[in-house]
């Protein structure tokens, strides 16, 4: 009687570590993903606070020149996954998409949001 496998059982070996590894990626995509979310959550904490003492000093809405906030405004540097801004109460993180801002890029960019409205600090993507 000869020891070993058959083709056929290491063809489905393989496919279910095919399936496996293929199901592992993307969840370590999403997490590495969450990960750098983090550098937007971290600035706009800062432009929170920063923001809070000008509207305190000035009782007006700051531009993002008016902060003193070390945040890039668009996405040519290599620094940041994210392009910060101001409009009104609202501070705004935009994922830089594919090619631009720090590597790597993300094929759909989107927003992390920071509002003041009425004394009351709100937000998007869990952060406020």
């Amino acid at each position: 009687m000869k020891k070993g496998f058959t083709l056929l059982e290491l063809i489905v070996v393989i496919i279910i570590i095919g399936i496996l590894g293929t199901l592992g990626f993307t969840q370590y995509t999403k997490v590495l993903e969450k990960g750098r979310t983090a550098e937007a959550k971290a600035v706009l904490g800062q432009m929170r606070t920063a923001f809070t003492a000008y509207y305190q000093e000035y009782s007006a809405n700051p531009t993002m020149s008016q902060l003193s906030v070390e945040a890039p405004a668009d996405c040519t540097g290599t620094t940041h996954y994210f392009s910060y801004g101001t409009s009104g109460a609202t501070g705004t993180a935009t994922r830089c998409g594919t090619g631009s801002g720090k590597t790597p890029g993300v094929g759909t960019s989107y927003t992390v949001n920071l509002n003041y409205e009425s004394g009351v600090w709100g937000g998007t993507a869990g952060y406020y």
